[in-house]
């Protein structure tokens, strides 16, 4: 079996928990590049990369195994990397603070506010909770174990150490994580609760909606439970037994109880991501799950309130929450020290 090349340790140094781009020159059989400035041009043609590609070279900001400095007419080398950082236009910060929940030396979980993406993506980079968190704990190994959607909030784990993020990650690729979400939604006496909800639902690329395929063998399950009421407001427990994007708010609004505040079902608004009035109304609840590396048995859970609940009238009119969390998140955590945080157990 061909082994695939072991790229070596970036030279280049962490900025603001932001991974540097890492780049391995793909085989020239026919030699279309006889240098590296000709491939790059090639590589970013007609894109918003090519002209910042050729000042990072003229500015000595691409760099080779070791830290070399690569210019544009250097020799053509297929196989070798090359890393540099993306310059990235300044991102209006998202004003709602993390919470860590628990922290030992492989685990962190923390609370997340609506609003804030997990993971860099898109215009979401120096603003999303991976990168506030390498950067405020000093934890540049940091990696998710799940994701979580921006403007969802609640519980989301992420692994400390390189080498436990296979164990972490693969607690929910193998469904051996419970987890429960608590969602705001219209009430409907004539829907008949709990029940189980099955579909096929599937998510094209570049497309914001994800869709129901009718009569599709399915691919996503959701408990829906009722668990209180007030006027024509409903609070519901949703315990996914699968992980589809968007499946919450799809099975939701399949049933004809679309969450408060969603954007996209049942139509798309495409709201101003700095419009931070009316968050959607659900929430990361619960996580538990017997820990693959320690083997303790951890059950966690948020903290946040979901504001049309106690405060319809605040949230309709887009007034912050007064019960939200401080900001600042734990003090302890920020220092490095583990152990922290007050987990429920079973």
């Amino acid at each position: 079996m061909r082994r695939r090349a072991q790229a070596p340790p970036s030279p280049l140094p962490q900025r603001s928990g932001i991974d540097p781009v890492r780049l391995r020159l793909p085989p020239d059989p026919r030699g279309a590049w006889p240098d590296l400035g000709s491939y790059l041009d090639a590589h970013y043609a007609g894109g918003p990369g090519a002209e910042a590609i050729g000042a990072l070279l003229r500015a000595g900001r691409v760099l080779g195994p070791g830290g070399r400095v690569l210019r544009a007419g250097d020799p053509y080398e297929p196989g070798a990397f090359l890393w540099f950082h993306r310059d990235l236009p300044a991102e209006p910060p998202v004003p709602f603070a993390l919470r860590v929940v628990h922290r030992d030396a492989h685990l962190l979980v923390v609370d997340k506010p609506h609003f804030l993406a997990t993971t860099p993506r898109g215009s979401h980079v120096t603003q999303t909770a991976l990168a506030r968190l390498r950067a405020e704990l000093d934890l540049p190994d940091l990696s998710p174990a799940h994701r979580l959607d921006r403007l969802t909030a609640g519980l989301v784990m992420f692994s400390i150490r390189p080498g436990d993020r296979g164990a972490y990650q693969l607690l929910f690729q193998q469904r051996r994580v419970h987890k429960e979400y608590e969602a705001l939604a219209p009430h409907d006496p004539r829907i008949s609760l709990p029940r189980t909800v099955r579909s096929r639902i599937e998510k094209t690329r570049g497309v914001i909606a994800a869709t129901e395929v009718p009569g599709g063998e399915p691919n996503a399950q959701t408990v829906v439970e009722l668990t209180g009421t007030r006027g024509r407001l409903g609070r519901y427990r949703l315990t996914p037994h699968t992980g589809r994007t968007h499946q919450l708010r799809v099975h939701m609004n399949a049933l004809g109880l679309p969450i408060l505040g969603d954007p996209v079902y049942p139509r798309v608004t495409d709201p101003d991501p700095q419009d931070y009035r009316r968050p959607l109304q659900l929430l990361s609840r619960v996580l538990e799950f017997t820990d693959p590396v320690t083997g303790a048995a951890h059950r966690f859970e948020s903290g946040r309130t979901l504001q049309a609940w106690h405060d319809r009238a605040g949230w309709e009119a887009g007034t912050p929450d007064t019960t939200a969390p401080a900001p600042g998140g734990d003090p302890a955590a920020a220092r490095g020290q583990e152990g922290h945080g007050q987990p429920h157990r079973p």
